[in-house]
């Protein structure tokens, strides 16, 4: 029976063993050829090993530094304010939901879900965010029309539901108040759904470029998505040029393969920072919407 269960063990470490390897060999593939020479990649493809360094890719991207500094500025700030502020909300939401003394508690629970199965689409939108709340143009456009996710506030009541009546009976027995409740008792022990909420909700605002391409005029309040996408269309429209031999030229020595993926990794960077931050409790958060609904 060890013996067993020994090689069980050993099986499951080389089954997650490949799959991390599966998983970081295609990232290590991306990074290595953000440092390659955009002839070689031409040449002879993609490589784990870079028959020359070259940061050309890198130097391009941050060719106008202040540009991309501030897009990343205003990246970093709307997602952290959007990511703090929406679980704020979504748990003030989410928790009179869970509490099954809350009359009309099923139909608020369906007029959230409407939601979720219809929508003003995109033109309604945006004349109410431009015309009738006036934030185009504004660093609040990122951050306001995004505090709620009928799905995460669902995730959310699911995992109050979870907690034991008891401890809220104890609660109202010694005088607390549902803010206090929530506050200093719900919160603190609903850590798993609340960071992996957290982490989606970051990870969903720093990869938004599409309000800035709807709202944003403003050069200072471009997203960094946005901005290396801009970057990305100008270099395919300078390789799509034929007219005249300069114009030629210039396009042949734009790195445009290498600095592909030299993007992907300025912007995948913040993300690999933050994640180690919610592990611990991503795989709890995840299996929230299981337990009952």
């Amino acid at each position: 029976m060890k013996k067993t269960k020994n090689l069980s063990q050993i099986v499951l470490i080389a089954i997650f063993v490949l799959l991390c390897v599966v998983f970081l060999v295609p990232f290590l593939l991306v990074l290595s050829v953000s440092f390659s020479n955009e002839i070689d990649v031409m040449n002879y493809g993609y490589s784990m090993i870079p028959k020359h360094f070259d940061t050309a890719a890198y130097r391009y991207v941050f060719k106008n530094a202040k540009t991309v500094l501030d897009a990343y500025a205003v990246t970093f700030g709307f997602s952290s304010l959007t990511m703090v502020l929406s679980v704020l909300v979504m748990a003030m939401a989410a928790y009179p939901l869970s509490r099954s003394y809350l009359r009309g508690r099923k139909g608020i629970s369906f007029y959230f879900y409407f939601t979720m199965l219809f929508s003003g689409g995109m033109v309604p939108s945006y004349i109410l965010i431009t015309q009738y709340l006036h934030l185009g143009n504004s660093f609040w456009v990122y951050v306001l029309p995004s505090l709620v996710n009928v799905w995460y506030v669902f995730m959310m009541r699911t995992f109050f539901s979870g907690t034991p009546e008891e401890i809220y009976e104890s609660a109202l027995i010694d005088g607390a108040n549902e803010y206090t409740i929530l506050f200093r008792i719900v919160l603190p022990i609903s850590k798993p759904v609340i960071a992996t909420i957290a982490l989606f909700m970051f990870l969903a605002k720093w990869n938004d470029w599409m309000t800035a391409l709807l709202y944003i005029d403003n050069q200072r309040l471009v997203s960094l998505q946005y901005l290396l996408q801009r970057i990305l269309k100008n270099i395919e429209l300078l390789q799509n040029m034929q007219v005249g031999s300069i114009e030629s030229q210039a396009a042949a020595d734009i790195p445009a393969e290498t600095v592909r993926m030299a993007m992907a990794i300025v912007v995948a960077g913040p993300a690999l920072i933050v994640f180690p931050f919610f592990q611990k409790y991503f795989v709890k958060g995840l299996t929230v919407g299981s337990v009952k609904g």
